[in-house]
């Protein structure tokens, strides 16, 4: 039972009597934590059917009880988190942690009162990490002050990410982590087959925000698999009369070819798809050897070129291709075998795809494969193309004639459509 001294009011305007399981763990927080308010208004987020109330614990009080160590889905992926990391380099973050010394009361820390998780740390912080890590840091020397916290009940996983979603909006959130989240509340089911394959290190999570060096994001594995599976629909005799542009998956907001996609299983045991994307990972990792050893020889070698193989354009593209040309394995070989680089060379030819340029481009275009939009892509699948039909890598004289066969197929195109109209 909670203690006698505090009153808590059901604030729910349908009438509807608070769930025994809510009620029950709302005493039980009561009786952990003592909240300032002796009335606690429970109230419910009619979109999602949540509860909660809004109360004032003291900052002894939350590093006693709280954990920013939160995971999403804690019954089926309790290794990965729900909450983005700390973003220690922030200017916001460094201020905040010298209000909190200074005594400032922070509010709308956003937390679940749980104890099937952890019990030790029941109020686990779903938003509000930077601030609460800052009145951790400020309890350090003797900083005692009251702050203000939104306390839920009894989440779903669903309830749990929408709140992650809306909450986490301050101090440089990525979309990344928006696709992150989404992924996790979807299921495993990507985390462990890029795992499987490779993109993802075994125990790794997709990254917050795509950066040099960082792990994989969600974006470009979904983009390597959405662009596997266009290709393969289509027919590789006709390839000159299509318009054969890679997709680029969304990011920061759901992707409905993704849903669509991700629903059917077979896709996580499709052979053709799992050899595809660990050989993309071979090649990637010989175009990273390639031009560090490069660059170690010739700083002049630009070391941003150990990117190449992950740039959108590059990796969509690449994977377009391998999907297209499952019926053809000659061909599908000569494509797979790009990652083998020829002597004093990369596989991707970075510097030739650089060079690279039709004459209509403007002066601030750097090359093949630098951009993402969908002319970049295109041309960047004519290349591929070509290459596994030659078999011979990338020359500057492929990487020309890839550029013109794109132009010269959209002139195709449009005249088809043209005629159309006729």
């Amino acid at each position: 039972m909670a203690k006698q001294n505090y009153e808590i009011v059901n604030c729910d305007t349908s009438g509807t009597k608070l769930p025994a399981k809510v009620d029950e763990l709302i005493k039980e927080f009561v009786n952990r934590c003592s909240p300032f308010e002796k009335i606690l208004h429970v109230f419910v987020d009619h979109k999602t059917g949540a509860y909660y109330l809004e109360c004032h614990l003291t900052a002894m009080d939350l590093v006693r009880l709280c954990t920013t160590d939160v995971p999403l889905d804690p019954d089926e992926q309790a290794e990965y988190r729900a909450n983005r990391e700390i973003v220690e380099d922030s200017v916001a973050f460094e201020q905040m942690k010298i209000d909190a010394k200074d005594r400032r009361s922070f509010s709308n820390i956003v937390a679940e009162f749980d104890l099937s998780h952890n019990p030790k740390f029941p109020i686990k912080i779903i938003g509000g990490q930077h601030r609460y890590t800052a009145i951790k840091e400020a309890h350090k020397d003797k900083v005692n002050e009251d702050h203000g916290l939104k306390i839920y009940f009894d989440l779903s996983k669903e309830q749990r990410l929408d709140l992650q979603l809306v909450s986490n909006t301050n101090i440089d959130v990525s979309s990344d982590l928006y696709d992150r989240l989404q992924e996790t509340a979807a299921g495993p089911q990507l985390r462990e087959w890029s795992q499987d394959v490779g993109f993802l290190d075994k125990g790794m999570d997709f990254s917050a925000k795509r950066e040099k060096g960082s792990a994989m994001t969600v974006r470009s594995i979904r983009t390597f698999i959405l662009n596997y599976f266009l290709g393969k629909g289509i027919d590789p005799t006709q390839f000159d009369n299509i318009d054969s542009t890679p997709t680029l998956g969304k990011t920061g907001k759901p992707d409905p070819d993704w849903e669509q996609l991700r629903t059917n299983a077979d896709i996580w045991k499709d052979k053709g798809l799992i050899q595809a994307a660990k050989e993309f990972v071979l090649l990637d990792q010989a175009e990273r050897t390639s031009i560090e050893k490069m660059h170690s020889n010739n700083t002049k070698v630009p070391l941003a070129y150990s990117d190449k193989a992950v740039t959108y354009s590059i990796m969509s593209a690449w994977a377009y291709v391998a999907g297209m040309l499952q019926p053809n394995d000659t061909r599908l070989q000569k494509h797979y075998d790009l990652k083998n680089p020829i002597v004093g060379r990369d596989p991707l030819n970075a510097q030739a795809m650089a060079d690279a340029r039709h004459r209509t481009d403007k002066e601030n275009y750097r090359g093949l494969g630098t951009r993402s939009d969908s002319k970049e892509r295109s041309r960047c699948v004519e290349l591929f193309y070509i290459q596994a039909d030659k078999g011979k890598g990338i020359t500057p004289a492929l990487a020309d004639a890839a550029i013109k066969r794109h132009f010269t197929k959209q002139a195709k195109l449009e005249q088809l459509k043209a005629e159309k109209k006729v």
